[in-house]
């Protein structure tokens, strides 16, 4: 069974599960926090903005938007990529992945999700359906398409030459750059009971680090395909099937031969690189990719408390309650800032020094689930209806 991640409150409040009960009382309903009251020391400029198909509804997915060389390429769950001028917003192409089914019938969707990558002269997502693309980035033609062991939700991975994604089963695999082949594959195990998500890998020294559903992070030789060493950083426990789940769903920052990782009900933790043995680790859980930049580490965690700490033992240096359960997105460093989204369409600008809110501004009603990212001198996000903004400070 697996268990969908949803916009609502409290991460997870609808539990797609048949035969499972995991709410048993009002006690378990968490309300949003109402938006807090900011005095804008600035207003952040709106360059452009535009629509990239139906952007991903009401599912959860985590596709979100590349950039490369003056040009963002963006995607909707149905299957329609474009790339898209960085300056303007004006559009340089536009291809449909979505399955052809007859003159008098519509598409079928691609289901696209996880994200895009670039690198080099094409551009790279995955989908639902188990199949991965390696679009031209000069015109968006497919390069090479190729069925994978299972659902492609995070983004992928490109280095050494091969393309790293991390199916839904719990499979780490390669594929050869060129032409998409598989190159090798690692099954990472899988619990009967996860949440929907995966991570991404990072990679590091010849190897590629990535967090587990079983609430490990492995280290799996790139060449080779084998595993050099797992970690626990997050112990099932807990009275319900919520509080048990221990999912390494963020995507490990690997820093000066540290890493990085954390966990859903989990902890923060801090690895060595080379024999994953655990420096230290903080009792802190989230599902939400984070931030180490300067010596601390930004954070959003899972009741959507903004948390900075130090990358020296972990002591948290502030933190920012004042969006508990707003179903932020994962911060993005911009302009020295702290910027993330939250489920009713409002960007939050914090100062990364002591954690107070400099700018508030209200977008996109549709509401933001995947990251902010930074393209040049603009920050640029895709809301849920599928319309990207690209702001200035």
């Amino acid at each position: 069974m697996q268990l969908r991640k949803t916009l609502l409150v409290g991460l997870v409040s609808v539990a797609l599960l048949s035969g499972c009960s995991l709410f048993n009382s009002e006690e378990d309903v968490v309300t949003m926090s109402p938006l807090p009251k900011v005095e804008n020391q600035f207003t952040p400029n709106k360059a452009w903005s535009t629509s990239v198909g139906d952007g991903i509804g009401e599912f959860y997915s985590h596709l979100r938007p590349a950039f490369q060389d003056s040009t963002i390429y963006a995607a909707d769950r149905h299957g329609i990529v474009k790339a898209l001028d960085a300056d303007s917003g004006n559009e340089k192409w536009k291809v449909d992945l979505s399955e052809k089914t007859g003159f008098f019938s519509s598409n079928l969707p691609a289901l696209l999700s996880g994200g895009i990558t670039v690198s080099g002269d094409k551009a790279y997502v995955g989908s639902e359906k188990a199949v991965v693309y390696a679009l031209n980035t000069a015109d968006g033609t497919v390069a090479w398409q190729t069925k994978v062991a299972g659902e492609a939700i995070s983004r992928p991975v490109i280095s050494d030459g091969m393309v790293l994604i991390h199916t839904s089963n719990g499979l780490l695999q390669a594929l050869n750059e060129s032409d998409g082949a598989v190159k090798w594959t690692v099954n990472l195990d899988m619990p009967s009971l996860s949440l929907r998500g995966e991570s991404a890998p990072s990679v590091a020294f010849g190897a590629a680090i990535v967090g587990g559903d079983n609430g490990r992070v492995s280290a799996v030789l790139l060449q080779q395909g084998q595993l050099i060493w797992q970690q626990r950083i997050s112990q099932p426990s807990g009275a319900t099937e919520i509080d048990r789940l221990n999912d390494v769903d963020t995507t490990p920052v690997i820093v000066e031969g540290i890493v990085y990782a954390l966990g859903y009900n989990g902890n923060l933790t801090a690895l060595d690189l080379r024999s994953g043995q655990i420096i230290w680790k903080r009792e802190l859980g989230s599902v939400n990719d984070f931030i180490v930049d300067a010596g601390r580490i930004y954070l959003i965690d899972q009741n959507d408390r903004v948390v900075a700490l130090s990358t020296e033992g972990g002591v948290t240096v502030w933190t920012q309650s004042d969006l508990l359960h707003r179903n932020l997105t994962p911060p993005v460093m911009y302009n020295g800032y702290l910027v993330t989204g939250d489920a009713e369409g409002y960007l939050h600008w914090i100062n990364t020094t002591d954690g107070r809110f400099v700018a508030q501004q209200e977008v996109d009603s549709s509401g933001f689930l995947s990251a902010p990212m930074v393209a040049g001198d603009k920050l640029v996000i895709q809301a849920r209806g599928g319309k990207v903004y690209a702001f200035t400070r």
